[in-house]
């Protein structure tokens, strides 16, 4: 993939009017685009794929020679100049894909399209769409934490949200990293790494670069979320499983204004001291029924790794069903 540097010089213009207030011009432009933008006093600095940057050069040619002529731009001014410019951007299904393939599509990546691939995933895509709060559960590769970040990007792209928060409980899977040299920073990478891995798979190293640096994508250990109302964002729990009722709580409480939140888990891996203490055990029976709350379970047969993770889901579920036959005990695990 070849990447290209381009600066543009804006003089003669009013850069407060042409970003916009809060740069929300320059922030619908960049959610549209893999290109990474950076402005330095009166340069702008695209980095990406050529046909973006040159794409981008032309949306703010446009833009300057509209603001010239009229004094002033509104945010719907832009949506249009970006959506004429934008018209024949790569990422157009391929003409051999059906209506129902092409209703699978989540996002568009910087390597593949992004869809639901079974049933359930397709109606996992359908409950988020839908609903303010989504509760994912199932065994692990089914898709439920890389397809709730697709779907964030997806949202940021069409300029519905305009930021994402990705959260993770910094529970400890066996092994104590607590004494891991480094700042705070270095300390919880280890336990959001697989969040930043989703979003890498996505976006490029300089893109996601410019949205972290930016704090379009924001990525926290849930400790750090108390006293914070998230409004116009979406904001996805990853390793539910691990957050006790209190934290379950901390973070459903957060959900503002125009925000949707995803949860997901496997109560099947819960590394908390006592497992009943898992937010995520008694989510059906406290907000079943509730309008905008909504729950989809995976299983096995939708796990979408290695061929040899569903082999291993199915053993230790055969396994736990032994134990609980022998000990008689009736409460899950």
């Amino acid at each position: 993939m070849q990447i290209v540097e381009k600066k543009i010089k804006l003089t003669d213009i009013d850069l407060l009017e042409l970003f916009g207030p809060q740069e929300a011009h320059l922030q619908l432009i960049e959610n549209k685009f893999d290109t990474a933008i950076t402005v330095r006093g009166d340069t702008m600095v695209l980095r990406g794929e050529p046909i973006e940057v040159k794409k981008i050069e032309q949306i703010f040619q446009e833009l300057t020679h509209s603001l010239k002529r009229t004094g002033r731009l509104q945010l719907a001014d832009v949506s249009m100049i970006v959506d004429l410019v934008d018209g024949g951007r790569a990422g157009v299904a391929p003409s051999s894909m059906s209506k129902e393939e092409l209703d699978s599509v989540i996002l568009w990546g910087k390597k593949e399209m992004i869809r639901a691939r079974t049933p359930r995933q397709m109606e996992y895509y359908r409950k988020v769409r839908t609903n303010d709060l989504v509760f994912s559960i199932g065994p692990a590769g089914t898709g439920k934490t890389f397809l709730a970040v697709a779907m964030a990007l997806a949202a940021l792209r069409a300029n519905e949200i305009s930021r994402i928060i990705l959260s993770r409980p910094a529970v400890e899977a066996g092994e104590s990293l607590g004494f891991l040299p480094g700042d705070i920073s270095e300390k919880v990478d280890p336990y959001l790494r697989p969040l930043l891995d989703a979003l890498s798979d996505m976006v490029s190293p300089d893109k996601l670069k410019s949205m972290i640096e930016k704090r379009i994508v924001e990525i926290i250990p849930l400790a750090y979320m108390r006293g914070r109302t998230l409004n116009n964002s979406f904001i996805i729990l990853d390793e539910a499983q691990n957050a006790s009722r209190t934290q379950m709580k901390m973070f459903l409480t957060r959900l503002g204004r125009n925000s949707k939140a995803v949860v997901t888990g496997d109560v099947t891996q819960i590394d908390l001291p006592k497992k009943y203490d898992s937010g995520l055990m008694d989510v059906f029976e406290l907000f079943g029924g509730i309008s905008g709350i909504d729950f989809i379970e995976f299983e096995k047969s939708d796990v979408m790794r290695h061929r040899l993770v569903m082999e291993i889901v199915a053993a230790y579920e055969r396994d736990a069903e032994k134990k609980q036959r022998i000990n008689g005990d009736s409460k899950p695990i």
